[in-house]
């Protein structure tokens, strides 16, 4: 063991401990009054005790440890050592014949006065280091309460002491009665988790903290709702995941955000399937930049991949995920490409030198209202001629799977966006041999703080003040996480087997006008201070969506979280002549582009409603 300058110190901290407690124990024994020839025998024994016990303690290896983690094993250590020094020191002063008198009591009053002295000072030390008078020293910091009395909360409190951060707990709340009125690390479990708000104000609380990071959402939900209605801060600590990983300390605490509250479950993936999948492989995905593309690049480079071929129109999202990517993973071998899905030449260029094995073909226009009116020809082109061009050079270059991501808005389609969707599923469909390339579609709803997303909107208008505008009071939505979207397109990937539409288990679909009042809240504020208004619904625009149409059934899967979609099939003439018509450069009228799109897909149903009644 290396004597650095801290070891020494400690080292001569026990030795002027062993010879306190053996003065000590004479002055205790003979009442705090030592008389003069015990006084000399306790000094000339002092020559050998405390060798003999410095020894003692080194064997023991008392040495090793760090004071800041003092803990019961090393308590443990000490007695052991100081029962062994006691046991041998009345057989060295027999054996050496010192004619030191020492009474009995000082051999009994010895160890237990060193073991106190050891061990507090340790301990006192670590209390001191870990700030447990928080309140005391440091004035300025926050009470909080902490909402949780498991393992979360334990390692919480441990590095809140530890790592000051402003704040000191006071208080856990937990549901469990067989946790409340007792101590978690000192710190008392009051209550059950609904007597958050007058706990809080019984002691002078405003800011909770969630330990919580593998609670249902529901639960974190309710208690978010409870604090904000009672005008409280609520923090979290970071997630599992994250805790697991490393990447962050469970000290980092942050504001609660939407994810936490409307995030569900972590996906199960089949990592082996995936790693036979990917790993080793070349992987290419369309539309790499993008809210989902960029996730499911993240997601991939996991499973290593011999190259990951990043294929963008925009030249700034490109650039971003070239540069992020290295950072994380960086002996993932990376191919930017600036690309058109629509150029056949360029898409079937790229694919002959790369030779992707797998390809996934998120790149879309998306935005409905954007794509209703102006720019229905573009949408359609880029949704449907798009993943033809590249689906066809998948087939034409041996790719082995080929996985499109679509959308619940292709479900009973109301507007181009979902239609042009839908239209895409039926060419990956009719593309569809016995043999080769097998294409695969994923269909979702929106995800948390994807681009056009409305999150991201609301965020900015709550930012400048408000009003958060919502389209209608009853509209709904379903939505998942964008790692969690990204993981089950990966899963849907490695299970499809060619043909299929493969839905993703949204969970329960999210009012938003609700959203929007969870953000307000979370954000501080009111609906006093900042309103909500209600402009109607857009062109093109569902009260609610759908995952499946009326005459599709779905199938299970091995994944809970996956089924598969009986869709109606794409049989016909029709796909050479739609093939015909979008290769075709004239720009298209937006009444051809509906025309066409309700010739070809049966369940389309063009919204008829003037903007202004719109909502009503």
């Amino acid at each position: 063991m290396n004597l650095n300058p801290r070891t020494l110190v400690i080292i001569l901290h026990d030795i002027v401990v062993a010879a306190l407690a053996w003065l000590g124990a004479y002055w205790l024994r003979f009442n705090l009054s030592l008389p003069a020839e015990y006084q000399a025998a306790a000094f000339s024994t002092l020559a050998w005790v405390v060798p003999l016990q410095a020894v003692v303690f080194w064997r023991f290896g008392l040495y090793r440890g760090i004071w800041r983690f003092a803990s019961l094993p090393d308590l443990k250590r000490i007695v052991l050592a100081v029962g062994l020094a006691a046991v041998l020191i009345p057989v060295v002063l027999i054996l050496f014949r010192v004619q030191s008198v020492v009474p009995r009591s000082v051999l009994i009053l010895d160890p237990l006065l060193l073991v106190m002295l050891m061990g507090g000072s340790r301990l006192a030390y670590r209390a001191w280091k870990e700030h447990r008078l928080a309140s005391v020293l440091r004035p300025d910091s926050r009470p909080v309460l902490v909402v949780g009395a498991g393992s979360a909360a334990d390692f919480l409190l441990r590095e809140l002491a530890r790592n000051p951060t402003g704040f000191h707990v006071v208080g856990l709340l937990d549901d469990k009665r067989d946790k409340q009125g007792r101590l978690v690390q000192g710190i008392p479990v009051l209550g059950p988790l609904a007597d958050v708000a007058a706990w809080a104000k019984k002691m002078g609380v405003d800011d909770i903290v969630l330990a919580l990071p593998s609670a249902a959402h529901e639960v974190r939900k309710r208690v978010t709702q409870l604090c904000t209605d009672a005008g409280l801060n609520v923090l979290t600590i970071p997630s599992l995941e994250d805790l697991v990983a490393g990447r962050v300390s469970v000290s980092s605490l942050r504001r609660v955000e939407l994810d936490d509250l409307l995030g569900r479950d972590p996906v199960e993936l089949d990592d082996s399937g995936l790693h036979r999948l990917l790993t080793g492989q070349v992987v290419m995905v369309t539309g790499a930049g993008g809210s989902i593309g960029s996730e499911l690049c993240r997601q991939i480079a996991r499973f290593a991949p011999a190259r990951l071929v990043l294929f963008e129109l925009s030249e700034l999202a490109l650039y971003t995920m070239e540069q992020e990517l290295p950072l994380h993973f960086p002996e993932l071998a990376i191919v930017p490409v600036i690309g058109d899905v629509k150029d056949a030449a360029w898409v079937n260029r790229v694919m002959a030198e790369q030779r992707p094995a797998v390809v996934f073909h998120a790149a879309a226009y998306k935005h409905v209202p954007l794509m209703e009116t102006t720019n229905a020809w573009e949408a359609v082109k880029n949704n449907v001629l798009g993943t033809q061009v590249v689906a066809a050079a998948a087939q034409a270059h041996g790719v082995a799977k080929f996985v499109m991501i679509s959308t619940d808005k292709a479900v009973n389609p109301t507007n181009v966006m979902g239609a042009s969707k839908r239209l895409a599923e039926m060419v990956c469909q009719a593309m569809q041999k016995p043999e080769g390339t097998r294409f695969v579609s994923v269909r979702f709803g929106n995800v948390l703080g994807s681009s056009g997303s409305v999150i991201p909107k609301f965020q900015k208008q709550i930012e400048a003040g408000g009003p958060v505008t919502v389209t209608h009071p009853e509209i709904t939505r379903y939505f998942m996480s964008i790692p969690e979207a990204a993981q089950l397109v990966l899963q849907a990937g490695l299970m499809g087997e060619g043909g299929e539409i493969f839905v993703l288990d949204m969970g329960e679909p999210v009012k938003i006008a609700e959203l929007a009042r969870l953000m307000i809240r979370l954000s501080g504020a009111d609906e006093a201070r900042i309103r909500i208004e209600y402009t109607g619904l857009r062109p093109g625009e569902k009260l609610y969506e759908e995952l499946l149409a009326d005459d599709e059934t779905t199938l299970p899967t091995p994944h809970p979280k996956l089924r598969v979609a009986k869709a109606r099939g794409a049989e016909g003439a029709w796909c050479a002549e739609c093939l015909a018509w979008l290769a075709d450069a004239a720009p298209k009228h937006e009444a051809e582009v509906k025309r066409r799109l309700k010739a070809w897909i049966l369940e389309y149903r063009e919204d008829s409603r003037p903007p202004d009644a719109a909502g009503t």
